[in-house]
């Protein structure tokens, strides 16, 4: 085996609602967990993954072309911007594959997730943890780690499992301190939710030629995570290097078939966010009235410090058939990161929470 693996943690997800159906014998769970799209995917999505279903004996359309010309659209981008991936996960790995080499080193926050430090490890390239201020990312003190041999800077905005947010003034100050062979990754997966207006206006940059790659997805906001279709956005250059390390067939065709759809429905975003937003109002006023401290979010998650042993309290709120992510795995012990869920879910998750709690 390569030694570089033995230093990969091994990704760990959200646990499944039939796992905890299968280990404490009990039904009508909940999973906040995952910052999975709480209302599913759009109708004209699911139809069209129907039919699709029809073809799945032939192999899919190998570049995307159908889906690049409707993203390209969406972001108001030329196809050539545009590399598709199993997931935006999948378009990580391939920034690693194609840039990084031994020597290389990568800039990263801590709290934050966990593949960019995998994509590190697995090319043999050193990694740099900078701290969190209030859980938000210190991009200064990223900035003061570029040297010459860095090569990627890793930003997930809104931050997971945070849901902080770096503004665009804050990005270009990042950016004016990166050298010729740096290239920032600025991870997008839940910009659809952001209501800022500080929030950074990526693509613009992108069409100014700058050093960076948009990851975006169909995971969240459109409620397809189970079908695994992510994307990058990046001047023509960075792209045709990524394509020479794709996996061939790497996106199927019923996730192309879904996800073409998901851009055609107008009200999928708009019911989303506005489930999300409404849903955030209310938690916050309930963990205020906890007296618990959380991180103003600009995603579908909240990150809340409810001041007990999370595992504990993880388990705790299994058995109540409520299933949220614990703090220990990024470093912080006692928060929990809940995904927002439809009314009748966040009401039972702070009914449980209470009852936990007390």
């Amino acid at each position: 085996m390569r030694k570089s693996i033995l230093r990969l943690r091994p990704y760990v997800p959200g646990k499944p609602i039939e796992e905890v159906e299968r280990e404490l014998g009990i039904t009508d769970i909940i999973k906040m967990a995952s910052n999975e799209n709480a209302l599913g995917p759009s109708p004209l999505a699911v139809k069209a993954m129907k039919e699709a279903v029809e073809d799945v004996g032939l192999y899919p359309d190998g570049n995307c072309f159908r889906l690049k010309l409707a993203v390209a659209k969406h972001c108001g981008v030329e196809p050539e911007n545009l590399i598709f991936g199993n997931g935006s996960d999948d378009v990580i790995h391939m920034i690693g594959l194609t840039f990084l080499q031994p020597g290389d080193e990568c800039i990263q926050s801590d709290v934050t997730f966990s593949q960019y430090e995998g994509v590190a490890v697995l090319n043999d390239s050193v990694y740099h943890l900078t701290p969190v201020k209030d859980f938000r990312y210190d991009v200064d003190a990223m900035s003061e780690r570029i040297n010459k041999n860095t090569k990627l800077i890793f930003i997930a905005n809104p931050n997971n499992p945070t849901g902080t947010m770096v503004t665009h003034t804050e990005v270009e100050r990042l950016m004016s301190r990166m050298t010729e062979r740096s290239i920032l990754v600025l991870d997008e997966a839940y910009y659809e939710y952001v209501e800022s207006p500080e929030y950074p206006r990526s693509i613009g940059w992108v069409k100014e030629g700058r050093n960076i790659i948009v990851l975006r997805t169909f995971s969240k906001v459109y409620g397809l995570a189970g079908l695994r279709v992510g994307y990058g956005v990046a001047k023509p250059d960075l792209v045709k290097y990524l394509e020479r390390v794709r996996e061939p067939f790497n996106v199927n065709s019923v996730a192309m078939a879904g996800a073409i759809a998901s851009l055609q429905d107008p009200d999928q975003v708009a019911r989303s966010t506005a489930l999300n937003s409404s849903g955030k109002k209310y938690l916050y006023a309930e963990f205020e009235r906890m007296g618990l401290k959380y991180s103003p979010s600009e995603a579908n998650f909240i990150w809340v410090d409810v001041k007990k042993d999370s595992v504990q309290v993880f388990k705790e709120l299994l058995k109540k058939g409520v299933i949220i992510r614990t703090g220990d795995i990024f470093g912080a012990p006692t928060h929990i990161r809940v995904t927002i869920g439809t009314e009748e879910q966040n009401v039972r998750f702070v009914k449980a929470l209470s009852e936990v709690l007390a």
